[in-house]
């Protein structure tokens, strides 16, 4: 396994577990323990991880990861969330796309829908990689918000993307978050990325946070809103029956991804 794809799997196994040893992941990638240990200091150098004595652990991972280092987590749930995401979208209409992994893959499958020519369709997002993802189709008008660029997440924040956000009105607008709970509501690591999320769901006729129910029950550090601005949860096949009668009774409407 070359060395890149070993790092990424090294945090990707971080991201799943909170820690990892020495010893673990020689066993998984083949390689020597010096190998091992150069790959786990260089992330720490990058402050992607912790180094312990015998590993590394996550130390709030989930945060500290960029999105690229993410992209491959829990990704079967995320392309079926993004495909019944992309069934609630009718051609011409207007959309926002907050940044994340989950929001990527729903740019994704709009990319792929082949009705779209005709009547096309308006995108609105604040995360330059969705932007220079869909760029290239030109049956999809691209609006990027502009403000300072988040550089863990690609997402743009501060009053500029506000600023624009206050002078649209989007049909459908998919949110996502890094926590969803039904007493507190969606939330995120980011103040900045939890106002920008928060207005994005305001100027929408319809919004919808998208989390993988691997979120569900997670409550971040920045609070963006509850049923009241999010009536619709999309969530994966993976959600406790539990948690999803919770929702329901906080006045959420559940969408299962098939």
């Amino acid at each position: 396994m070359k060395r890149a794809a070993r790092l990424s799997a090294t945090l990707d196994l971080l991201a799943a577990q909170g820690e990892v040893t020495v010893e673990d992941l020689v066993d998984r990638f083949a390689a020597s323990p010096a190998t091992v240990r150069r790959d786990l200091d260089s992330l720490a150098e990058r402050r992607l991880l912790t180094r312990t004595h015998g590993g590394a652990v996550a130390q709030s991972v989930a945060y500290e990861l960029p999105i690229r280092y993410k992209s491959h987590h829990r990704t079967d749930e995320k392309e079926r969330i993004a495909k019944a995401a992309s069934a609630l979208v009718a051609p011409g209409a207007v959309v926002g796309l907050s940044g994340g992994t989950t929001t990527t893959a729903i740019a994704a499958a709009l990319a792929a829908r082949e009705d779209l020519a005709e009547h096309g369709l308006t995108v609105v997002t604040n995360a330059v990689n969705i932007a220079a993802q869909l760029a290239t189709r030109p049956d999809i008008k691209v609006v990027v918000t502009g403000g300072v660029i988040h550089a863990r997440s690609y997402e743009l924040v501060g009053p500029f993307v506000e600023q624009l956000l206050r002078g649209i009105r989007l049909d459908i607008a998919f949110i996502g978050v890094t926590g969803m709970d039904a007493a507190s509501g969606a939330s995120t690591h980011d103040e900045r990325e939890a106002a920008v999320n928060r207005m994005m769901a305001q100027r929408a006729r319809r919004a919808v946070v998208v989390a993988d129910s691997a979120k569900v029950g997670v409550a971040a550090f920045a609070a963006v809103g509850g049923p009241e601005l999010f009536p619709v949860l999309l969530t994966d096949a993976g959600i406790a029956q539990s948690d999803r009668e919770a929702f329901q009774d906080a006045g959420y409407e559940v969408v299962i991804a098939e």
